[in-house]
């Protein structure tokens, strides 16, 4: 997901640049790969800040790189802008992990009433936060969380998803990254586990999934025949080929950039991008599903709260139904 949201975002900015640009400017994107090390992300921050003086810094990925850079980058007074993290602390381009966590609770107390779910998280905010909003989603309701577990480095997958097994449960939440999820949902076929496969969104990427296993979407996914022909995606269809609904992700934010870019005027600053930031407003994203809505305020930093559910059909990830919408509890 990482690399994909970062060309995606890359494509769509030469795109606007090669043609008017933002207010007659072209958009100079630098990517600096921080290995997803906190410390080298600072570094790559203040290098980026103090070195090359960028106007912001836009789409930073992961949850523990953005939130070790942003108290700099706000002593530094540079925006911070549309980071790729579900964290309730960064305020992501995409729903809040919580919100994910309850869509998908929500589905199964509808879907699946009475299930008993088991899940596997890594030890980090994003595990832990989809672990709470699942918890969530289903509260007062039959379907239950009946085991939960942060994954082990010190313990083979295997046995983490036998001791989930043993619990009795029907269904399994994978809150993991793409290979630890894979390596779990093997494990869960080889002990002929016929339990319903859940994974997190930014699990999914292009590798293909047990028949039926659900996960969640926001963004048009290219490799769903639903948007072969779509009108946005035609330009980016030469990078899009055998590629993820990661790559649309980040054109999805990239065009919020350029939106905000635009607003600012032909001299922007600063202070009017950040306010700009805290109060968008676009129901009209094309890279997004329909009916998305991109949102901010001063209460609520997270853009989207909205997704679909999808399932694994033969070779490529499909809608069950509308759009849902995360509410708080």
């Amino acid at each position: 997901m990482e690399a994909s949201f970062a060309r995606g975002a890359a494509a769509y900015l030469r795109h606007v640049s090669a043609g008017r640009g933002v207010n007659g400017r072209a958009v100079e994107y630098r990517l600096l790969d921080d290995g997803g090390d906190p410390a080298r992300a600072l570094a790559a921050t203040q290098q980026l800040v103090e070195r090359d003086g960028v106007f912001a810094v836009f789409g930073s990925v992961g949850s523990a790189t953005g939130l070790g850079a942003r108290a700099y980058l706000r002593s530094a007074g540079v925006p911070h802008l549309l980071v790729s993290s579900g964290a309730s602390a960064l305020g992501g381009f995409r729903p809040s992990f919580t919100a994910e966590g309850w869509i998908v609770g929500a589905f199964l107390v509808r879907a699946r009433p009475g299930a008993r779910v088991a899940v596997l998280h890594s030890a980090d905010v994003d595990g832990r936060e989809l672990l709470a909003g699942l918890r969530r989603g289903v509260v007062r309701s039959r379907t239950r969380v009946v085991a939960a577990a942060p994954l082990d480095p010190a313990l083979d997958v295997e046995t983490q998803v036998a001791g989930l097994q043993a619990s009795g449960a029907d269904t399994l939440a994978l809150f993991l990254p793409p290979r630890p999820a894979a390596q779990a949902a093997a494990a869960a076929a080889a002990l002929a586990w016929p339990a319903q496969l859940v994974v997190a969104a930014d699990a999914t990427g292009t590798r293909r999934w047990p028949e039926g296993t659900l996960s969640t979407a926001w963004a048009k996914d290219p490799g769903d025949p639903r948007w072969r022909d779509d009108e946005a995606l035609r330009p980016f269809r030469s990078i899009l080929r055998g590629r993820t609904v990661g790559h649309v992700q980040g054109m999805a934010a990239a065009f919020e950039l350029v939106r905000l870019l635009r607003a600012a005027g032909e001299e922007p600053t600063r202070a009017a991008v950040a306010a700009g930031a805290a109060r968008l407003h676009d129901a009209a994203n094309p890279f997004l599903l329909p009916g998305v809505v991109v949102r901010t305020s001063a209460a609520d930093r997270f853009p989207i709260e909205q997704a679909v559910v999808r399932r694994w059909s033969g070779s490529g990830w499909r809608a069950l139904g509308g759009l849902w919408r995360h509410r708080s509890r």
